[in-house]
């Protein structure tokens, strides 16, 4: 008989118990569950149901530490970033949560074979220190491997673009500042290795790079060694040129300042002793022209003084020959008969016999005639 007839069947549509939403929801769960009557049914139900929507409500609450970023996926959708604290999201599979620390300093270092810009290779080892900014970017920004030693994303990434960054680097340089100007590579490699993590969309900022050491392949490494010692000797010999000529230079101006000096002063004691010898004949040759035998007798007079004060003097008469030695000459040794001679440097002339009046002839000899 049907349901709507009188006598028929029990409504269908009408809910079971006492018209209690909670009671009918729980009752159609346990039928569903082929439990049966609440009074039938087993003791861990309620637990577990209890325990289930505990365990909802925790899923809802989110703590973040201060050193991390959590960022929240909504349907596998990025939805927003959990700042530091205590967050609340819906509970999974709805929203799913990735915390991520991002004040933590990581590294990356190792060692790679570099062509320089004159064509030698250098080992040359980078260091890379690296903080996570964007963490949403760290996330799903691009693809990298998981490290297996720790775990970590993006030291891949890192590792091949800070390698990119030097072999640039040191590529546009040569050896000689690839060896011993690496801080300022170091700068120029760090920027190239940002540009390049922000241009692969990495999430991650660069905190520090630097190149701790650069030497030469093993096979080539005593071939270098010398050329450095070369180059080194020719340094001590070029400081030891530029020493001696700092000390040389100064030397011979000074000696060519002396002797333009000297110069001068010649030159200048020349051209007064010539106009004063010019001056003195004009007034001599004055004095002639008005008095000619007198300025004649008078410079007579004035170069025999000279000539006989510059020269040792022998008078004779009445067979005796007295030598007169002029200031500054050496006295003559006497001969063994007691009469003076000169020196044999002094020739002495003939004695002419004596003049009726009974003196001598003054004679002169000059040294070395």
């Amino acid at each position: 008989m049907a349901w709507n007839q009188p006598g028929g069947g029990k409504e269908p549509w009408k809910p079971k118990g006492g018209g209690n939403p909670v009671d009918d929801f729980l009752g159609r769960l346990k039928s569903q569950l082929g439990i049966g009557d609440a009074g039938n049914g087993p003791s861990w139900v309620k637990p577990v149901l209890i325990g289930l929507a505990v365990l909802i409500v925790f899923n809802c609450f989110q703590l973040i530490d201060e050193r991390e970023r959590g960022v929240v996926l909504r349907f596998g959708k990025f939805d927003r970033i959990m700042t530091p604290g205590a967050n609340m999201k819906l509970p999974w599979p709805i929203e799913s949560v990735t915390v991520v620390n991002a004040t933590q300093v990581q590294t990356v270092e190792e060692t790679v074979n570099v062509l320089t810009k004159d064509e030698n290779i250098v080992d040359i080892k980078f260091n890379a220190q690296y903080t996570i900014s964007d963490p949403r970017l760290y996330l799903y920004g691009y693809r990298d491997d998981i490290v297996a030693a720790g775990g970590q994303q993006g030291s891949e990434t890192v590792r091949q673009a800070a390698e990119s960054a030097v072999r640039e680097v040191v590529g546009n340089n040569t050896m000689d500042a690839t060896l011993f100007e690496r801080g300022q590579l170091s700068i120029v490699a760090k920027e190239h290795l940002q540009k390049s993590l922000d241009m692969y969309r990495t999430g991650i900022k660069v905190s520090q790079f630097t190149l701790p050491d650069a030497r030469f392949p093993e096979e080539v490494s005593d071939a270098f060694n010398e050329a450095i010692n070369a180059g080194q000797q020719s340094d001590s010999i070029k400081n030891a040129a530029l020493a001696y000529a700092s000390k040389i230079v100064p030397e011979a101006r000074g000696t060519a300042s002396r002797i333009k000096a000297e110069a001068d002063g010649y030159r200048q004691a020349s051209i007064a002793k010539a106009t004063g010898d010019a001056s003195r004949f004009r007034q001599l040759a004055d004095e002639y022209r008005k008095s000619p035998e007198v300025t004649r007798k008078r410079l007579y007079l004035e170069t025999m003084q000279d000539v006989m004060t510059r020269n040792p003097k022998i008078i004779s008469g009445k067979g005796n020959i007295f030598y007169l030695p002029a200031p500054g000459s050496a006295a003559p040794a006497p001969s063994p008969d007691g009469v003076s001679r000169p020196s044999p440097a002094v020739v002495t002339p003939s004695v002419p016999p004596a003049d009726s009046t009974g003196r001598g002839e003054v004679r002169q000899g000059r040294e070395g005639t």
